[in-house]
């Protein structure tokens, strides 16, 4: 079973919620994962401290076209959605940024121009903490294009256990890409003009998904009560409210976990946990 954790705009405690679910879920006895699909600046590694037992580059099929074979028929640029590949004059030119490796265009070329090769995206690193499993991709530097990273991020895990997965902050391509698929996702929000602005919108993006979601306002006590009053309105289930502690702030510039460090922090997140176990078990 996956559990998406998400939210509508970064610097929610995103990643500070996921890890800690993910290392409570596997002291509870359970089989769990730690997953983290924010491949743009993974981080949950902070936290963790993983073993990296292997790692993975990944690539994209791009054509490749010869020039001594092409006759400019057009058809490659035709068929593609992105204008990765445009016929300019008698000559094919490949802006690879833009392809999305669907190999249409090698597909459709009469004359057998276009070859595939791969260009590299990032890579994927394996590994454990202390029984734990763990995944992460990391996108090469420059890159703009990492759905595809993050579906190679998600064929690392298992078909066993719980995976929580730490997507990316917002409700753009990465952030669908984590969650398709997921049983239940969790909606790490705060209580702010700007958190209910982005909350809004990650509700309507999880909706058009169709998956069951909840949400989590964290530093509960630091802002004003329209992210509550909306939840209530919208019978949006409100799993947990954890209050503002600077203690907690203190653990994340630490890299440290709070459910080690805060007393009382491992029982704000208890309805949460039970509520996945029970999701798995059921």
């Amino acid at each position: 079973m996956k559990v998406a954790v998400a939210s509508g705009k970064g610097g929610t405690g995103k990643t500070t919620i996921a890890t800690c679910l993910a290392v409570l879920l596997h002291r509870a006895g359970a089989r769990a994962w730690y997953v983290d699909c924010d491949v743009e600046e993974p981080n949950g590694h902070i936290f963790l401290k993983p073993t990296i037992r292997s790692r993975e580059t990944v690539g994209l099929p791009v054509p490749r076209v010869d020039e001594d074979k092409c006759v400019a028929c057009g058809r490659c640029a035709q068929i593609c959605q992105f204008n990765a590949i445009v016929l300019l004059g008698k000559r094919v030119m490949v802006f690879e940024e833009l392809c999305h490796g669907c190999g249409g265009c090698w597909l459709v070329c009469p004359e057998g121009a276009i070859e595939e090769r791969q260009r590299e995206l990032g890579v994927v690193e394996q590994g454990s903490s202390d029984g734990l499993g763990f995944v992460q991709g990391r996108l090469r530097i420059a890159e703009a294009l990492s759905p595809p990273l993050i579906r190679a991020v998600k064929r690392r895990i298992s078909e066993d256990g719980i995976v929580i997965a730490d997507a990316p902050p917002g409700t753009s391509c990465p952030v669908v890409e984590t969650i398709r698929g997921s049983r239940l996702v969790l909606l790490v929000a705060e209580p702010t003009p700007f958190g209910l602005s982005d909350l809004e919108a990650a509700v309507e993006m999880v909706r058009q998904i169709g998956v069951e979601f909840m949400v989590l306002i964290n530093r509960c006590d630091v802002g004003d009560e329209q992210v509550k009053l909306f939840c209530q309105q919208k019978r949006i289930e409100i799993i947990a409210q954890i209050p503002d502690d600077r203690a907690v702030a203190v653990c994340y510039s630490h890299g440290q976990l709070p459910i080690d460090a805060v007393p009382g922090y491992a029982d704000l997140l208890k309805p949460l946990v039970d509520r996945v176990l029970k999701e798995y078990h059921r």
